[in-house]
């Protein structure tokens, strides 16, 4: 074989591709001594194997075809039902005719950068923002408009002086709920003042809420697609991104996405091209067990789970960590993120950290616009309290050495 024969054939788009961080370090934690901060993953104990295992029985048995046949691009006609219902509690009232289900919602974001992204376009995203929407985007090359985050979430005013200037992005990208990376949530006050600014100089939003449900005080929040309903009498500016990789389990590779009806055939058209339709065994279980309830009984056990493993991370942060480092407390979700002192970089931590056999995500790739050296991402929802104790006991002596 000719070599170079693939190389010099590669499209444009896929030259400067990186692979994501947070994959490569998951093979680094496979190793069973090796105490992991890295993944965003769900608690194996908590997914309700047996409730799953029996929908795919009461699937194939009552529904073959739905569950083994191809099936619309647009997914099984039920399952969208059940999930604009769901919607529907949540004020985001949409019909089962504007709802595309997609293999998580990752699917939903490389649709979405395909359908509006031109390579050099301008993007407006959070800073740090979530990874794997990067990722999605990068062989579009977009131009990214960057804008900071504080502890209240996106902070408007930066988003509204961008605008005020002149900016046109093709959209903004916000996760709106505990935030991937940061774990913090945008606030109500904010995001009244986001929608009617997006209502003002007709700018669309991508809300991605994987995590909106993973409350551990207060109440839910509002999404900015209820608000943008409420606003306009259907969804206008905003396309709504959810899934149940959170809620049940990330193997059904099961999420969704609700649009604006003025752009869901195209986005449906794209999916055509990409693998016809979502799972259609997954989509069939997803629906047996949602319709008997399980997301309902599903969910306050995860937040009584993840509430007392975020619990015990910050009490080990806390108790263990040296004065100058700095951590969000977020309300919900699955992470905390961490601001060393500028003289330490996270990414030579990590080094210092894995020969102490405890692994994290460093924060530099989160930043498209450059930065984050000092910062890093710490997941607590797959371990267990002890286990996230010792680590944290780890990361601390690695820390102490460093300094």
């Amino acid at each position: 074989m000719m070599d170079g024969l693939w190389d010099t054939r590669l499209a444009a788009g896929v030259q400067g591709m990186r692979s994501s961080a947070i994959r490569d370090l998951l093979r680094l934690t496979e190793q069973p001594d090796m105490i992991s901060f890295a993944g965003g993953l769900p608690a194996p104990e908590a997914f309700p194997a047996e409730e799953l295992s029996a929908a795919g029985e009461q699937a194939i048995a009552e529904a073959p075809l739905a569950a083994l046949q191809y099936g619309p691009t647009e997914g099984y006609g039920p399952l969208r039902e059940l999930v604009a219902a769901w919607l529907g509690r949540l004020g985001v009232g949409a019909s089962p005719g504007q709802v595309l289900l997609t293999a998580g919602s990752q699917q939903g974001l490389d649709l979405l950068g395909r359908l509006l992204i031109d390579p050099g376009a301008p993007v407006a995203v959070e800073e740090p923002t979530y990874l794997g929407a990067l990722q999605a985007w990068q062989t579009s090359r977009p131009h990214y408009l960057t804008l900071p985050v504080d502890a209240e979430g996106l902070v408007v005013e930066a988003l509204e002086r961008l605008l005020a200037g002149g900016a046109r992005p093709r959209f903004l990208y916000v996760v709106s709920c505990f935030q991937n990376p940061t774990g913090v949530t945008l606030a109500p006050a904010r995001r009244r003042q986001l929608v009617e600014l997006a209502a003002r100089y007709g700018l669309p939003i991508i809300e991605d809420d994987p995590y909106g449900e993973l409350y551990y005080e207060g109440e839910r929040t509002t999404p900015l697609a209820a608000l943008d309903i409420a606003m306009h009498g259907e969804l206008r500016h905003v396309v709504y991104l959810g899934t149940l990789s959170k809620l049940l389990a990330p193997g059904l590779r099961v999420g969704w996405l609700a649009a604006p009806r003025s752009i869901f055939d195209r986005l449906v058209m794209l999916k055509q091209g990409l693998d016809l339709h979502t799972g259609a065994m997954a989509q069939a279980v997803a629906f047996y067990a949602c319709r008997d309830g399980l997301l309902d009984r599903q969910l306050p056990k995860l937040r009584a789970l993840y509430g007392a493993r975020r619990d015990a991370m910050l009490a080990a942060l806390d108790a263990e960590l040296p004065a100058g480092v700095r951590w969000t407390r977020p309300g919900g979700g699955m992470f905390l993120w961490l601001t060393l002192p500028d003289a330490i970089a996270a990414e030579a931590l990590l080094e210092r950290a894995v020969e102490r056999r405890v692994a994290f995500v460093p924060g530099r790739p989160f930043h498209p616009g450059g930065g984050g050296a000092s910062t890093m991402r710490l997941n607590f929802s797959h371990s267990a309290p002890p286990r996230l104790a010792e680590g944290v006991r780890r990361l601390a002596d690695a820390l102490r050495a460093m300094s």
